[in-house]
């Protein structure tokens, strides 16, 4: 979902180094804890996810505090292996008082009882919390059917990717923009034989990437597929066959960067910026850095977005992610539960959140056409960073409040724009998009994921011919597929009724 979407912009261009996580109270900035005086707020520990900035001296942290009436001490997971890091933490029973956790992270702590349970607490101090959230959020931040979080959702459900060609040299050999893979398979083999390149490139990073909008013209899309009330997963579904082949095809007629199953996602901009490739899938927040090393490339280059291909009975799908993003938890050590709360339900307040989120209208924001657009250079300066410190996010208004940041360049906010408006009404998500940790999917879909997404490039490849598809399936079954499959029914089950 584009939570992820949020984080991404904020965080894309950041580098990599190593953030204060320390013990005691000290912070990243080297202060400590203020005692409360009688009778005022005490100061809360909070720990965040990585980013490459001080949180204590954002001017975010600056409204927060002002804002909820809080001193906040902020720290960062590091890096690199944070969650071993979080684990030493939790065994040093660091007095947090409020995290903001991956799942795998909040799934693993929630089941070890190192969170505490938040709704007596919520129902007390969280009138604010529990109107922002999406009702249907909350079934995913329980264990054993308590609120262990609060589910952050992010930007509400939009598409982040879409197939885009060299429209120039489409135009210059007379190409129509292809509607599906037969048409996609002409398009790619007249580029090869008159540009003399290899005219799809991708990567190698994630299932995701590699599956994108071809394989949801196969009907592959979410991880599970609800066939007749029983949950399959797509690797058992008879279209990540016909998908594969597909790929194979293209990938043997060199239609495919032979490269692509070593590439990175930052190669395959460059091979697509440089002219070695006619079509890739971008993502919005790559559009305006792509698009700038193109034209610098080639002043004369165009570029279009290929429509969502159609399936073989002409209707279109894409998948979007709806899934919690981050979980924001109270950890049992804390002697503020009750303080931690109420902080984090003054951020959700109305007033305050929209402020806290893109800042002051007419400082950091404006509004035009209903819209929200940033104040440059002010937005940039004092908020660039401030998707971090959210915890939690009213999901009626967030996802219009936050097309602010999309609308920073007006290429990127073009291609955002327009990617989502072809995915309206074709966006298909994942069944289990909102179920809560389930102990046997936590514990294998990692590494399964890992072992698909290497098998698929060797399917793709050819380096592991198609007809050994049954052995993966096999081993994927045994190495923890069959238990995902029987814990994610028996979940997905109960909750239909």
């Amino acid at each position: 979902m584009l939570k992820k979407a949020a984080l991404l912009l904020t965080v894309a261009a950041l580098g990599v180094t190593t953030a204060a996580c320390g013990g005691g109270k000290e912070t990243q900035t080297g202060g400590t804890s203020p005692a409360p005086a009688g009778g005022a707020k005490p100061a809360l520990r909070q720990l965040m996810q990585y980013g490459n900035f001080d949180p204590n001296k954002e001017f975010t942290a600056k409204t927060i505090s002002e804002k909820t009436g809080y001193t906040v001490n902020y720290e960062m997971l590091p890096a690199e292996n944070p969650d071993e890091k979080l684990n030493l933490l939790m065994a040093n029973k660091e007095e947090y008082d409020v995290m903001k956790l991956s799942a795998p992270q909040f799934e693993k702590l929630a089941t070890s009882g190192a969170l505490e349970p938040l709704d007596d607490l919520l129902e007390k101090y969280g009138p604010n919390i529990k109107a922002a959230i999406d009702p249907a959020a909350w079934e995913s931040a329980k264990v054993n059917g308590k609120i262990y979080a609060i589910p952050e959702t992010g930007s509400g459900l939009a598409v982040g990717e879409e197939l885009v060609v060299r429209q120039d040299w489409m135009d210059e050999l007379g190409l129509k923009m292809p509607t599906n893979t037969d048409e996609l398979y002409t398009v790619l083999k007249t580029i090869k034989e008159k540009k003399n390149i290899a005219p799809l490139t991708g990567s190698k990073d994630a299932k995701e990437s590699i599956i994108g909008d071809i394989g949801a013209a196969f009907g592959v899309t979410a991880d599970w597929v609800n066939q007749n009330g029983t949950l399959v997963h797509q690797v058992e579904t008879p279209a990540m066959k016909e998908f594969l082949t597909y790929m194979n095809k293209l990938y043997k007629e060199g239609l495919i960067d032979q490269e692509m199953p070593i590439n990175t996602s930052a190669k395959a901009i460059e091979k697509f910026s440089s002219g070695k490739a006619a079509i890739f899938k971008q993502a919005y927040w790559n559009a305006g850095t792509t698009e700038k090393a193109l034209k610098k490339n080639d002043p004369n280059a165009k570029t279009a977005i290929i429509p969502y291909l159609k399936d073989k009975s002409g209707k279109a799908s894409t998948f979007v992610k709806a899934n919690t993003t981050w979980f924001v938890t109270i950890p049992k050590v804390s002697k503020h539960k009750e303080d931690a709360v109420k902080f984090l339900d003054l951020k959700l307040k109305p007033d305050n959140f929209i402020e806290i989120a893109i800042g002051k209208q007419g400082e950091h924001h404006e509004i035009k056409d209903g819209k929200y657009y940033p104040i440059l250079p002010k937005f940039n300066d004092e908020l660039n960073n401030g998707s971090g410190f959210l915890t939690g996010v009213d999901y009626k208004k967030y996802p219009d409040y936050w097309q602010a940041r999309v609308r920073k360049d007006p290429v990127l906010q073009a291609f955002f724009e327009e990617i989502n408006k072809n995915a309206q009404g074709i966006m298909v998500t994942d069944p289990l998009a909102k179920a809560p940790p389930i102990a046997d999917i936590s514990k294998n879909k990692q590494k399964l994921d890992k072992f698909q997404t290497d098998s698929m490039l060797k399917f793709i490849s050819g380096s592991d011919p198609l007809a050994n598809y049954d052995q993966f399936l096999t081993k994927w079954k045994a190495d923890g597929g069959e238990a995902m499959t029987k814990a994610a029914n028996e979940w997905f089950k109960n909750a239909k009724k």
